[in-house]
């Protein structure tokens, strides 16, 4: 019988009461090469020697014993030395005469209470030491075998224990957040909803703070994803120890969190909320040898016994609103969300807009009207202002006041003024070889210069249009030109470049008007309408309105007075020097261009406006 290296190396005891008898057994198993014996001559000393082994007994192979050797209880021996295990169990091999109890069984022994057959194998005298080699082989590789399968059975306990903590790994992780421990939105929302029916039923006060780290992404960007991790973690520590037990809290995305607290009124609200500002106002966050201040804002919705929410992301929605105007507002503050809030209904109107809005973009629904702007030395029209219009849902006119701003705060002007600049310059290919000398200005947002792809689709229209530059001239007002001074006036000097003109446009509205004129690359300067209106009566306004004139002029640039509405206005801004105007007066917007004089003579005009 095969028996691997590995088990001859295993420690054999001999124990023999007689000197010749146990030579001649270990003669027999070097022989086979089992040179790892040991002997001895009572039971007392076979346990000396196990004793050695007992951090180690995987390296005891078996042992061979006498049956006569004095004071051994031999079953004893064996059970005792199973070391409580399969694994690292000792087989026996036994030398003795086989009495009649034996005579009808097997050579192999089983054990009377488990029914489970020991490792043991008895050989008669005299010894037949071929058996005895059979035996021992035999024996060792039940041994090795019972071992392996004693592994593979706690492997495969192992892998289940495994994977019973990775499924409940994977369920923690389902409800909470991994990094701050946190529930996460979909967990804290289904409870929420849960404490919420039952505030309802018992008319319980609640309340709920979404919580947001202020300019987080300076952290994540000055010192990286692993800082802002352990920011966010720190500052979940230190919440906690401000907040109720009962309470409910949540992180419901990179830097937002959300606390609910139940039975809790408006006042008592505020009050923890205020402290968690103040607490983390007070933190300083060490990274290295730098350490960072943070700040976070927090909006708060209440809800008392007279209101109803019928979904817990209603609430969420309210503070993160009020969130929301809290950093609108400053930052570092706390905010209350109110029904009737100013900004609250301006927020649902922006809600209410975004869909029109982006449905006009893609359905055609704005549309372009027409102003002309007249030149007031001979009465002629210089050029038309673009005017942006939006059809509504009963074909009514909407003019761009209702809806720009919106626009803007919902980042949806962008796509708006490049439709403008896209179907102004087709409206010009498309015109008659007779208005080939008409040209327009295009009113551009005081966002438009944030975007640099504006450039490339001026550009771009140009080259496949082989329109004349000169043809367009963009207006930009005086305060969104002066808030992105920098952006403005590289990207004014770029679309310059290409041969467009420029128009600042009210002019004179803010208090820096003189400085920055100078400095803007501007072709044309657009008189603001308040200095306009009140012209004939005011004297002030004449002065100042003067005034601009003759900067202008020193400067190189054209002047156009607006909100002109009487002849009398015009002759007045023709004797001040104003060098353009537009108005009522001369026309209102309109989707089609027609020959000035034409609409003079049709419109029953005082004939005093062809006399400039």
């Amino acid at each position: 019988m095969f028996v691997c290296e590995s088990l001859k190396e295993k420690v054999i005891i001999v124990a023999e009461h007689d000197a010749g008898a146990m030579q001649e057994i270990v003669s027999t198993l070097k022989a086979r090469d089992f040179y790892n014996v040991f002997t001895v001559d009572s039971s007392a000393k076979v346990y000396e020697i196990l004793k050695n082994y007992h951090d180690q007994p995987e390296k005891v192979g078996l042992v061979v014993i006498s049956e006569v050797l004095s004071s051994v209880q031999i079953d004893d021996m064996r059970k005792n030395l199973t070391f409580s295990s399969n694994s690292f169990e000792i087989p026996f091999v036994i030398i003795g005469n086989i009495d009649s109890q034996h005579l009808n069984s097997s050579p192999a022994v089983y054990d009377d209470e488990s029914d489970k057959c020991l490792l043991t194998y008895r050989i008669n005298y005299p010894v037949n030491y071929q058996e005895l080699i059979l035996a021992v082989k035999c024996l060792l590789n039940l041994k090795q075998e019972r071992f392996w399968r004693y592994q593979q059975k706690e492997q495969l306990h192992n892998e289940i224990a495994a994977k019973s903590l990775i499924d409940a790994k994977l369920q923690y992780l389902v409800a909470h957040d991994e990094l701050t421990g946190l529930f996460n939105r979909s967990s804290f929302e289904s409870q929420f909803k849960l404490i919420l029916k039952q505030s309802q039923k018992e008319q319980n006060a609640i309340a709920l703070l979404f919580i947001d780290v202020d300019r987080f992404s300076l952290i994540n960007e000055l010192e990286g994803f692993d800082a802002g991790d352990r920011l966010l973690v720190e500052l979940t520590l230190l919440i906690r120890k401000l907040i109720p037990d009962d309470s409910l809290f949540a992180r419901l995305g990179s830097d937002e969190f959300c606390l609910f607290l139940n039975n809790s009124q408006k006042s008592h609200a505020i009050i923890l909320a205020e402290t968690i500002k103040n607490s983390v106002d007070e933190y300083r966050f060490f990274t290295g040898k730098v350490f960072f201040s943070a700040a976070v804002s927090i909006g708060i919705v209440i809800q008392d016994k007279n209101q109803s929410v019928s979904h817990p992301g209603e609430m969420i929605l309210h503070a993160r609103q009020a969130c929301h105007f809290a950093k609108n507002n400053g930052r570092d503050r706390v905010w209350v969300y109110s029904y009737d809030d100013n900004e609250v209904k301006e927020r649902q109107r922006d809600i209410y807009w975004v869909p029109l809005l982006r449905k006009a973009l893609r359905e055609n629904g704005f549309f372009l009207v027409f102003q002309p702007v007249v030149k007031l030395s001979d009465g002629y029209i210089s050029h038309y202002e673009v005017l942006l219009r939006m059809w509504g849902a009963n074909g009514e006119i909407i003019t761009p006041e209702k809806f720009i701003p919106a626009a803007e705060r919902m980042g949806i002007i962008h796509s708006i003024d490049l439709w403008v600049v896209e179907n102004a310059i087709d409206f010009l290919v498309s015109l008659p070889l007779h208005f080939s000398n008409i040209s327009l200005a295009i009113n551009l947002s005081s966002l438009a210069f944030q975007y640099p792809d504006l450039l490339a689709t001026i550009r771009s229209k140009l080259l496949s249009t082989k329109l004349d530059a000169s043809r367009l001239t963009f207006e930009i007002t005086e305060t969104a030109a002066i808030d992105n001074i920098e952006s403005a006036m590289n990207m004014m000097s770029r679309i310059h470049a290409l041969g467009c003109k420029f128009a600042l446009d009210d002019f004179g509205a803010g208090f820096c008007s003189f400085n920055y004129l100078k400095t803007f690359p501007v072709d044309y300067v657009k008189i603001d309408g308040q200095f306009i209106r009140n012209l004939l009566e005011d004297e002030t306004d004449q002065l100042l309105v003067k005034s601009m004139v003759e900067i202008a002029e020193k400067l190189g640039k054209k002047t156009i007075a607006e909100f002109v509405e009487s002849v009398e206005t015009a002759l007045k801004l023709k004797e001040l020097g104003v060098n353009y105007a537009q108005g009522y007066v001369f026309g209102r917007p309109e989707p089609h261009l027609l020959d000035y004089r034409q609409t003079v003579l049709n419109s029953n005009q005082p004939e005093s406006l062809l006399q400039f």
